[in-house]
């Protein structure tokens, strides 16, 4: 068995900088002729790492081997990533993600060595012993090392990909990744959780490898009353945590943020952020197509939490900045779900978070597809999430 080093106290930063460790450390580490004997810098490490990342033949290869990379020496994967973020944020993020999340019961083995702590797993069964958990995580970090942004999830609506259970944790990890890359967050400050609440989707219940607890997701008043335990102990521990609540089904995405936007630092990604980002090219498609804000005519394909919610904050900025009341801006948005456009009279039983914008000025007109709605609705603006 080859040696272990441990190279700091667990309440000391450890040291993260492999082979370009200089000597007289390795001499005060007792490393002496436990390492090569070659000291190297910073570049000539970055070098091999992204010769080796070339290598993998696979896309999935390269996201296992970037894992390891990060578990093991943050320094250079944050160097590998920043010098080549073009070629690495879509292995780290979507697409590869998607099948990293799908395979992750498969190789969580391979992603870092034994007993590396890479976030919080929180099952059903376990929430009555939130602040135990949380404090088995304070202790297996450097001391002062507090986080400061939380992604999390229940795995329930991953990507387009639905219900993966406790894989889903590959989301909150990607993500957190990316905000450390682009927007120079401290990795030592993030901290991806997943809820594991069970799974829904039988592939997963099935899979003798699955690592997610083996039964059928709750219904809303355990869920809701799991969810108030876990984020109680969290900002009790962390009281100026900012929480991103990460791919939660529609209803449980809405529910979640109503019923914490105003008690806690938190916002929703998938209601909020896509949100910010399409009102800003709506905000300059209004200003470049001639057409007054009052005269637009919205159609939007998809009505999940990111749609909705986008065209909640897009009503907001009309009546807001434009003064329109909201009963008439509201009326200048039109969905189309996977059963045509979404009216109050449809003849289904709409989800709640669909009701706002239902309409109830289209008579006995029912368009069943997006070609009929294009027609009915002759829309200036298209926006499909």
């Amino acid at each position: 068995m080859a040696p272990s080093i441990q190279t700091a106290s667990p309440t000391k930063k450890p040291l993260s900088v492999g082979t370009a460790l200089p000597y007289a450390t390795r001499t005060a580490m007792h490393l002496k002729g436990l390492v090569p004997s070659a000291v190297e810098d910073f570049s000539a490490q970055e070098a091999r790492a992204r010769e080796q990342l070339r290598s993998k033949g696979t896309d999935l290869e390269k996201y296992i081997f970037l894992s390891w990379l990060r578990n093991t020496n943050l320094n250079l994967f944050y160097r590998l990533v920043l010098g080549n973020l073009k070629e690495i944020a879509p292995i780290i993020y979507t697409p590869t993600v998607g099948q990293a999340c799908q395979e992750f019961s498969h190789i969580y083995p391979f992603l870092a060595p034994p007993n590396a702590v890479d976030g919080l797993y929180v099952p059903l069964n376990e929430v009555d012993n939130i602040g135990e958990i949380i404090q088995n995580y304070k202790e297996s970090i450097p001391e002062g090392d507090v986080p400061e942004i939380t992604v999390i999830t229940d795995g329930s609506r991953i990507l387009g990909l639905g219900d993966l259970g406790m894989n889903g944790m590959g989301i909150p990890v990607g993500k957190l990744q990316l905000y450390v890359a682009a927007a120079g967050l401290d990795p030592r400050r993030c901290l991806p959780i997943v809820l594991d609440f069970g799974t829904d989707n039988p592939k997963y219940l099935e899979d003798p490898l699955y690592l997610g607890i083996r039964q059928k997701r709750p219904d809303d008043a355990e869920f809701y009353a799991a969810t108030e335990k876990v984020l109680t102990g969290l900002t009790t521990a962390f009281p100026e945590i900012f929480i991103q609540f990460e791919d939660f089904n529609t209803p449980h995405a809405f529910g979640l943020l109503e019923q914490w936007r105003d008690r806690i630092l938190c916002f929703n990604d998938d209601i909020q952020g896509t949100g910010s980002v399409i009102l800003a090219g709506f905000i300059s498609a209004i200003k470049l197509a001639g057409i007054p804000a009052k005269d637009q005519r919205v159609l939007f394909v998809g009505a999940g939490s990111a749609g909705v919610g986008v065209a909640k904050q897009l009503v907001d900025y009309l009546v807001i900045e434009h003064k329109i009341p909201e009963e008439q801006a509201k009326a200048m948005f039109w969905f189309v779900d996977s059963r045509g456009v979404i009216t109050a009279n449809r003849g289904d039983t709409l989800a709640d978070h669909k009701v706002y914008f239902a309409r109830t000025d289209n008579g006995d007109t029912q368009c069943k597809n997006l070609e009929e709605t294009l027609e009915y609705v002759k829309p200036t603006a298209l926006i499909g999430l």
